[in-house]
């Protein structure tokens, strides 16, 4: 009489299933000098508990208030898979939650991510998390854990997905935005390209000039497929290094919603930004996009940074002293205008 049991080296292990034990701990084991490298003051343990620890005294903070951030890629994934090129995506991933934690006036100190795939392929996680690593590293922030899920009938072959976490902190009255006030002088800094936002217009774009990923890219050298996977900017020390200059009142990180929705949300009720269009070349990869779809420019603009990752307003009296510290970091730095009476984003010039 059968018992229904499964017995001996006929049973059904999970590899059957598609899950491998044995590559995910594999790895771990990879992937663990990378995140060493991030270890800052503050870091605790490492990868493989059932938790991440973080010291906020052994980071040098009195009087703490936490800041936190998730975020992801969006489909700029599709393009890192269709071109087996994921070694900077995960910067990406970094970029647009620590951008976003800087902008509050934070200085972020952990991140956790978290990589989803139907079949774990080792050399390629390690990959991709190599580049979160180097992301961290770059912001100043500890990758102290993360979590890999294979989940064999939720993607397609090759397929994964990102997500990212990071917390930061600063000192009870730091907070930003505060402060902002007409007259203000509104700073810009310069993008690397597309970043990481508006990438599913991209994509149709892309497929309406019949163009192929490995095809030279109508707008810079090297192939259309590495030309967009530029990766997102990191501004964190940068930013940083403005706020303790003194004088900036808020920061405006450029996604979702482009230059038109993202800079108010700096600004109390009764105040606008005004923005010279002028005061800066549209970047080929924008003008190509523009073109080939033929955009409005609002609708550029809506969509797009257009070659402006971040936005400062800057106590007038400080604006230089903050430009030139952005300078010495490494940032091209544009006098965009001025922040004015009013609601919204008031655009002057053209950009197109």
């Amino acid at each position: 009489m059968s018992t229904g049991k499964t017995t001996g080296h006929n049973g059904l292990t999970y590899a059957d299933a598609g899950v491998d034990i044995d590559a995910g701990n594999a790895l771990v084991d990879r992937i663990k000098p990378a995140a060493k490298r991030t270890n800052r003051a503050g870091t605790m343990g490492g990868l493989g508990g059932f938790g991440a620890l973080f010291d906020l005294k052994a980071a040098g903070y009195n009087d703490p208030i936490l800041v936190a951030a998730t975020d992801g890629v969006g489909t700029k994934l599709r393009i890192a898979i269709d071109t087996g090129n994921v070694d900077t995506i995960g910067i990406d991933l970094v970029a647009m939650c620590v951008n976003d934690l800087v902008c509050q006036g934070a200085e972020p100190l952990l991140f956790l991510d978290y990589f989803a795939t139907g079949k774990l392929d080792v050399d390629q996680a390690t990959r991709i998390i190599e580049g979160i690593a180097a992301g961290c590293e770059a912001s100043g922030c500890a990758l102290i854990g993360g979590e890999t899920a294979e989940m064999p009938g939720m993607y397609h072959k090759g397929d994964f997905d990102l997500a990212g976490f990071a917390v930061g902190a600063m000192e009870r009255g730091a907070d930003l935005p505060r402060d902002v006030a007409a007259g203000d002088v509104l700073l810009g800094l310069a993008s690397n390209g597309v970043h990481s936002n508006g990438y599913s217009f991209v994509r149709k774009v892309v497929e309406l000039s019949g163009l192929a990923w490995a095809d030279a890219s109508p707008f810079s050298e090297g192939t259309l497929g590495a030309a967009l996977l530029a990766p997102t900017r990191l501004y964190v020390k940068q930013a940083l290094a403005a706020i303790r200059a003194g004088g900036v009142h808020g920061l405006a990180h450029i996604t979702g919603g482009g230059l038109t929705e993202n800079p108010p949300r700096i600004l109390p009720e009764g105040l606008a930004c005004e923005i010279d269009l002028g005061a800066w070349t549209l970047p080929p990869v924008f003008r190509w996009l523009a073109t080939t779809a033929n955009m409005s420019e609002p609708e550029l603009l809506k969509t797009f940074n257009c070659g402006i990752g971040m936005i400062l307003a800057v106590a007038p009296d400080s604006a230089e002293s903050v430009a030139r510290v952005l300078r010495d970091a490494g940032e091209t730095v544009v006098a965009l205008g001025h922040v004015v009476e009013g609601q919204g984003v008031i655009y002057k010039g053209r950009l197109l």
